[in-house]
């Protein structure tokens, strides 16, 4: 331990709620390879609430123990990083599920230079009934792929729960999430924010306690899904958003001439109509996805971005959104005008629908993206101007 009024180089941080089995193990062992590795250093165990104990043995062990009134994993360990002094923190479970004696591996990867070090269990070693079938083979491995497509992170496994990092680095993400998703905040935000993540073999054992873990398969594993997906604005709106709308208007397109043999089938107007469905909801979401990357670069959620800085001082403007949907109302307009003049003809009777419905179909397809484009032009105007 360093001397009073010094601040350790190292923390370990290990969040609680009822670890009354394990939470004092758990600190010996990790004071035991900080000593063993000559490392200064201290064990803060971040409590959530617990009843049972936990707090008096994590303190008789020889850990400094932190109040964290609001429940969640991801609040006690910001609760723990809060109080942490070491310019490193390690964190782990108290449920002796992880080998505390990596820590000095941690750290010799974090003065090497990077900012964050994630444990692979994976790459290390699973013991036999340590983690269940379903995680190990659905969870982890589709949440952990998703993580590496979504945001390029070259990381194994995005939610092994011993890893390491650079106190400041850490607090310069701001991370926000109050629960199990914390996990996956941190690899997120570290990649976003252009943070050097390096990855070490660890082991997993089967954790110590006779009780079930506080984590639940399918409400936890959704969060993580969820929060994956809110940031990543391309991935939930704009790749979407764009196969939609590109698939609508060649079917419209395709289908402008007249009828088409589809195998057995012949698609008709009906078809058109469902083509003009899908361009309106691809429009939609592209429209959202641009609008939820804009803020969540102007609310510091997401960094910045250079394409859509040039993208908004060159293209997108007001002006030039008013303009577009002035053309569209315009083309829109010339072909339900076609329709009305023909129904003028006949009368005001009625018509063949399956001549006149394709020119009534893209006509009011292009009205109401002309109308969507110039309200849409002033809400996106008011968020550029806040990101300026």
């Amino acid at each position: 331990m360093p001397p009073d009024g010094v601040p350790p180089t190292v923390s370990v941080v290990m969040p609680c709620l009822n670890e009354s089995e394990t939470v004092a193990r758990c600190v010996a062992e990790a004071l035991r390879a900080l000593q063993s590795a000559g490392l200064d250093g201290e064990v803060v165990v971040a409590d959530n609430g617990s009843t049972d104990g936990s707090r008096e043995l994590a303190e008789r062990a020889g850990a400094r123990v932190v109040l964290v009134e609001a429940r969640g994993y991801g609040a006690a360990l910001a609760g723990g990083l809060a109080a942490a002094r070491g310019r490193y923190v390690v964190m782990g479970d108290a449920d002796l599920s992880y080998d505390f004696g990596a820590v000095p591996g941690f750290v010799k990867a974090l003065e090497a230079g990077a900012d964050l070090v994630m444990g692979s269990r994976f790459r290390g070693e699973i013991e036999k009934g340590a983690m269940p079938p379903l995680h190990r083979w659905l969870g982890n491995p589709v949440l952990t792929g998703l993580g590496r497509l979504f945001f390029r992170a070259d990381v194994s496994d995005f939610h092994c729960g011993l890893r390491a990092f650079r106190r400041n680095a850490l607090l310069g993400l701001d991370l926000r999430t109050t629960g199990m998703e914390y996990a996956s905040e941190m690899v997120v935000k570290a990649a976003l924010f252009g943070l050097t993540i390096r990855e070490i073999p660890v082991t997993l054992r089967k954790d110590g306690r006779s009780r079930p873990p506080h984590l639940r398969t399918w409400r936890d594993g959704w969060r993580h899904l969820r929060f994956l997906l809110l940031y990543s604005p391309r991935w939930l709106f704009l790749v979407p958003g764009l196969v939609l709308a590109l698939a609508g208007a060649a079917l419209i397109v395709w289908l402008l001439p007249g009828p088409r043999a589809f195998g057995s089938a012949t698609l008709d107007v009906h078809t058109m109509l469902a083509g003009a469905a899908m361009v309106l909801v691809g429009a939609a979401a592209i429209f959202s996805g641009v609008c939820a990357k804009v803020f969540g670069i102007t609310a510091g959620l997401l960094p910045k971005d250079p394409f859509l800085d040039r993208l908004f001082d060159r293209w997108v403007t007001l002006e030039t959104g008013l303009l577009a949907g002035a053309a569209c109302l315009v083309g829109g307009g010339v072909l339900v005008a076609r329709v009305v003049t023909l129904w003028a003809g006949a009368g005001f009777h009625g018509l063949p629908y399956a001549q006149t419905m394709r020119w009534m179909i893209p006509g009011t397809l292009l009205l109401v993206l002309g109308a969507q484009a110039l309200f849409g032009s002033f809400l996106l105007s008011l968020l550029g101007v806040r990101r300026r």
